[in-house]
C-alpha cells in the first residue's frame, strides 16, 4: 500500500504542508500518525478519494486511479450509453474511435487499460483491430471486449485475443461492472 507524507501531498495538491496538516487534523483528509512521532501518513486511496471529492486534479495519480477505456464504435446511442455507465466519478476515463485506423492512433496516445470493440463496424475490421492489438507488446495485457451484433448470423472467428464478449442488446451497467472487475484486478480503482 502506497502512503504519502504531508509534504508529498502538499506538492501534489500545490498547497503548503501546513494546509495538509489542517485537513488531516480536522478529519477531512484521512490517514494515520506514525506511533511514537507526530508524523502523519496518508494512504494513496484516501488521497485520491479526497482529491475527487473536492474537485482537485489527480495529476500523476490519474494513471493509477483511473481505468482508461477506449470505445471503438460508430453507433452514437451505444457510445452515449457506455459513457453514462463509465463516468469519471466511478474512476473511468473514456475515449472514442470510429475506425481501426483511429483506434490504433488512440491506443498509442491514450494508452487504455481496456478497449471495447463494436463488431457492427464490420467483422473483418473488428477482428483485425483485436489481433493487431494483441501482436503489439505494449497492449498484450489490455482488457479486450467484443460487442457482437445479434443479427441471427453465427459469428465464427478466433476469440483467443478477446477477454470477454457481449451480445447486443446488452445491459451497459453489467458491462461497466465487468470492466471494473477486470481492470480492477490490474489497477487499484478508487
Amino acid at each position: 500500500m502506497k502512503v504519502f507524507t504531508t509534504g508529498q501531498v502538499a506538492k501534489i495538491c500545490k498547497v503548503a504542508p501546513r494546509t495538509v496538516s489542517k485537513w488531516f487534523d480536522s478529519g477531512r483528509l484521512k490517514g494515520y500518525r506514525i506511533p511514537g512521532s507526530q508524523d502523519r501518513r496518508i494512504p494513496r486511496e484516501y488521497l485520491i478519494k479526497f482529491l475527487k471529492e473536492h474537485g482537485m486534479p489527480l495529476g500523476d495519480l490519474e494513471d493509477e486511479a483511473m481505468a482508461k477505456c477506449l470505445i471503438v464504435a460508430q453507433d452514437q446511442v451505444l457510445i452515449e450509453n457506455l459513457k453514462r455507465e463509465l463516468p469519471p466519478e466511478k474512476s473511468f476515463k473514456v475515449a472514442v474511435a470510429a475506425s481501426g485506423f483511429e483506434a490504433g492512433i488512440q491506443a498509442e496516445s491514450f494508452n487504455p487499460d481496456c478497449i471495447i470493440v463494436d463488431f457492427s463496424i464490420g467483422k473483418i475490421e473488428a477482428v483485425q483491430i483485436c489481433q493487431n492489438l494483441r501482436k503489439n507488446i505494449d497492449f498484450t495485457d489490455i482488457v479486450l471486449i467484443a460487442l457482437l451484433p445479434d443479427d441471427g448470423q453465427p459469428m465464427s472467428f478466433d476469440r483467443s485475443s478477446i477477454n470477454e464478449t457481449f451480445k447486443k442488446p446488452f445491459d451497459a451497467h453489467l458491462l461497466a461492472e465487468r470492466l471494473r472487475t477486470l481492470v480492477g484486478a490490474k489497477k487499484e480503482l478508487v
